[in-house]
């Protein structure tokens, strides 16, 4: 994750140096949506507002504590959504450089994290369609988040059960892999991010019926592919 920092931290600081005149120009207008977005402080409700507030005013180190913040729930997102490890990082690289460039267009009538995951959500579909679907071995996010695993140290027994472990959590994700985009997104944003159904409607711009109904069927889905592969262990 040192080195995903360091990518972002300097494309960053690029980005601000080039936009620097820019920023000067836009001065006025920055001051402006500023007020804008203090008007809605009471939509935001996270600790991440005063940080978007020097974010819009031009404060890159400021950036970077948002992508210290998110980037691991961020990845985490889009490895569920494509079940590469290496893709997700590019997406998540992606969408934090794409989330910097828009963020003074950044309103405030949902939370932070929900506006950053649905930049997610867009990219990983955008790269899905342009990537050739590859068949990896499917890590799980505290295995390469945090570094290199070490799962099959210590006695026989515990590297056994750590090896199950390790199968069950791949078929779960190639269950995950067999469900079309819009049924996988709202599976990963509510059984597995945890997000409420008004949040997962902002994030995905769609009426929370259609959610549920989506849900219902992805939720479906699983079971029935589960029941299929777990058998086989």
């Amino acid at each position: 994750m040192k080195v995903f920092n360091l990518y972002i931290a300097s494309f960053l600081w690029y980005e601000a140096a080039r936009d620097s005149i820019d920023h000067l120009r836009g001065t006025i207008s920055c001051a402006r949506m500023s007020k804008t977005i203090e008007d809605r402080k009471h939509a935001l409700r996270d600790e991440d507002y005063e940080i978007i507030l020097s974010c819009r005013k031009g404060d890159v180190e400021a950036f970077g504590v948002l992508v210290e913040r998110h980037q691991k729930k961020m990845l985490n997102m889009a490895l569920r959504m494509t079940g590469d490890y290496d893709e997700a990082c590019e997406i998540v690289q992606e969408a934090f450089l794409a989330a910097y460039r828009a963020i003074r267009k950044f309103r405030g009538e949902a939370k932070f994290s929900s506006w950053l995951y649905g930049i997610v959500v867009n990219v990983s579909k955008t790269r899905m369609k342009q990537t050739a679907q590859r068949r990896q071995k499917t890590v799980s996010i505290g295995d390469r988040a945090d570094g290199p695993g070490d799962c099959l140290t210590g006695n026989e027994a515990s590297a056994l059960e750590a090896l199950e472990k390790k199968e069950i959590q791949a078929k779960v994700q190639d269950c995950i892999n067999t469900l079309d985009e819009e049924h996988r997104e709202v599976l990963i944003l509510r059984d597995i991010q945890g997000f409420s159904y008004d949040e997962i409607a902002d994030i995905l711009n769609a009426p929370e019926g259609t959610i549920k109904s989506r849900l219902f069927r992805a939720r479906g889905a699983m079971k029935n592919c589960l029941k299929k592969n777990l058998g086989e262990l």
